[in-house]
């Protein structure tokens, strides 16, 4: 049987167990490859699905192909890193894909936009409904390709000096908020800005912005936010489930072997299922730390989440009449969206609903 054939049919857990694969790593040449992160090294839960995923494929290759992890700014700045993957620079980089979208909004797409895909339907929409594909049609135009690699779940709202009681109260808020959703606040009246994670509490401190939002309790309580802005609104509903991805230069993906070319896909849906589970098991406690401080936990009105979403999509209308890229993306988005939330609500939400209802 040809190696490549026992591979596609065996499968790679098949594969290990039947003890042939260190004989297939060792028809490989080492190689020694370079992954700029778009993070800090101290978010060890986002930062760390890179470090996850270099270890994994090491592991996979016995140690012959290696990749080392960069920080944001090592190597090149967290905004400069699709120019460096594309011009090949360095082979990969791992980001949140809508950090880009000023390159074209349909960057957004491949991570989250207000009102969009919980973290579950994002991973489905890319592996069994259009798109990775659509995704990866559109990222091939900029020289690489991508494999899901990480998600946070749903986001906190932010923290805020003021509460945010109706939709008047976000005019003139001088509002730290990453990527496509400042398109969206600012249509609420909010002055946007996109300020990197190292910067928000200085800022907050010192009242150049009144509001600024980040990931989730794990992260945040890190960064000490709810020292100078107590109020932790919820839900981000900007981020139902911001997915992170691996660029993977596409003239250098093309060079590796199939079997180096699957232990990538495979070490980096591994790093994709971990971060999750890392968010989901540290949020918890990280939640009840920031109460314990003081932290006041309030939701959203329902108004001013109507009127987001009202803005929202009048928004995908606008971008999708002048950009033909993010309507093809987004109209398929959206047909997904609108089948996956007819089926969660009457399983996932109900059950969730119930479970967190009751006193365990």
């Amino acid at each position: 049987m040809e190696r490549r054939s026992f591979v596609q049919g065996a499968g790679l857990a098949g594969v290990l167990a039947a003890g042939t694969a260190p004989a297939i790593v060792h028809a490989q040449a080492n190689l020694r490859w370079r992954l700029t992160s778009g993070f800090p090294k101290a978010l060890d839960t986002i930062y760390g699905a890179a470090e996850s995923f270099a270890r994994k494929v090491k592991e996979m290759t016995g140690g012959k192909f290696e990749i080392s992890v960069h920080a944001a700014g090592e190597l090149v700045p967290m905004p400069g890193l699709v120019d460096a993957v594309q011009n090949g620079t360095v082979e990969m980089g791992h980001t949140a894909p809508y950090y880009y979208f000023g390159k074209n909004d349909a960057f957004a797409l491949g991570c989250a936009v207000p009102f969009g895909l919980n973290s579950r339907q994002m991973t489905a929409w890319m592996y069994d409904g259009n798109g990775l594909k659509l995704m990866r049609e559109f990222y091939s135009g900029y020289g690489f390709t991508s494999f899901p690699m990480g998600n946070t779940g749903a986001q906190m709202g932010g923290w805020y000096r003021k509460e945010i009681k109706t939709v008047a109260d976000m005019k003139g808020l001088k509002f730290r908020v990453g990527g496509f959703a400042g398109k969206v606040t600012a249509r609420l009246g909010t002055v946007s800005q996109n300020i990197p994670g190292g910067e928000i509490y200085q800022a907050l401190e010192k009242g150049t912005i009144d509001a600024a939002e980040w990931v989730g309790p794990y992260d945040d309580l890190k960064l000490g936010f709810y020292m100078v802005a107590p109020i932790y609104h919820y839900p981000g509903w900007w981020e139902g489930g911001p997915q992170l991805d691996l660029y993977v230069n596409q003239k250098a993906f093309d060079s590796l072997s199939a079997e180096y070319k699957a232990i990538v896909e495979s070490a980096a849906a591994f790093a994709h299922t971990e971060m999750q589970a890392k968010y989901d098991a540290r949020n918890p406690a990280a939640l009840k730390t920031l109460v314990s401080k003081k932290a006041r936990l309030v939701a959203f009105p329902k108004p001013v989440l109507d009127a987001a979403y009202k803005e929202a999509m009048a928004l995908y209308s606008e971008v999708s009449a002048s950009n033909p890229v993010f309507k093809k993306i987004y109209t398929d988005m959206a047909s997904f969206r609108r089948e996956a939330n007819l089926w969660f609500r009457f399983t996932e939400a109900r059950f969730d609903s119930y479970m967190q209802s009751v006193k365990l």
